[in-house]
């Protein structure tokens, strides 16, 4: 079933009776989609690629910048210039040859997002805009498709777990994206560099606990987090019977970019 030296890398899994041997090999043959390679998407690939996670799909159309390096931390300085996702592949498959990373050098959208998730068990949102976080949430949820959602702002983050026919999804919290420039984005307001790190690897535990079957996923629960108080902090969302795509009466039946809400950065869209 395994290599010695798969047996090795993942002995600390494979002793937790919660993943054993068998569930290293639901994480191997899992397959993972994370749609942003920079603050949030870089502990996040990083992280499943070191858990095992045999498919990992990544995608950014972006380009490693300096300003990137104090959170982005699978862009080295000599990366500088050189495509997110192609930076991120090659740290992850030098962590561990077992995986197989897809990339996507491409802006997510209305028109290519149904082909880039559909071979995918889950998806995490590590983007940096309303626009795609919409997409991403509508995407999913007529795809059928669980994902993570997270957001980071100075010292404040947010993560909640969409199962779609089963919790809440993103717009039962947010209808609709806010007015453009009605908040600022991480270039004018900030982000203390560690924040994606903590908000990145429980995105990343959520991908995991969902590839094993086990624990309690953050459905119908948003987490926020402040790094400055030092504190988490739960809020029941319950779903909203008026949702736009997952209520009773659904309005949205087919994917649409929302071209008004491209301003914000990676962020939440709800302080706790």
């Amino acid at each position: 079933m395994f290599t010695e030296d798969q047996i090795e890398r993942y002995s600390r899994h494979i002793i937790l009776k919660e993943v054993g041997g068998k569930g290293q090999k639901k994480l191997l043959d899992g397959r993972v989609m994370i749609i942003g390679a920079g603050g949030l998407g870089s502990p996040i690939a990083l992280y499943l690629a070191a858990a095992g996670v045999g498919t990992i799909g990544i995608a950014d159309a972006d380009v490693v910048d300096l300003s990137n390096l104090q959170r982005q931390i699978a862009h080295h300085t000599k990366d500088i210039g050189v495509p997110k996702v192609l930076s991120a592949k090659e740290k992850m498959e030098a962590m561990n040859p077992d995986v197989r990373v897809n990339v996507y050098h491409d802006w997510v959208s209305a028109a290519n997002i149904h082909g880039i998730i559909k071979e995918y068990d889950f998806v995490i949102d590590g983007t940096d805009n309303f626009a795609a976080k919409f997409l991403i949430n509508d995407a999913c949820v007529l795809a059928g498709k669980p994902y993570s959602h997270g957001g980071i702002l100075q010292f404040d983050g947010q993560t909640i777990t969409v199962v779609p026919g089963e919790s809440p999804c993103y717009r039962c919290i947010f209808p609709v994206p806010p007015p453009k420039d009605a908040i600022p984005t991480c270039s004018g307001a900030g982000v203390i560099g560690v924040l994606p790190g903590v908000l990145g690897t429980i995105q990343a535990t959520e991908a995991i606990k969902y590839l094993l079957g086990k624990g309690e996923l953050l459905a119908g629960r948003l987490l926020t987090y402040n790094a400055l108080r030092m504190r988490f902090r739960e809020v029941p969302i319950r779903k909203n019977p008026s949702c736009p795509i997952c209520g009773e009466s659904p309005t949205i039946t087919e994917l649409k970019d929302e071209l008004d809400a491209l301003n914000v950065c990676d962020m939440p869209q709800a302080k706790g």
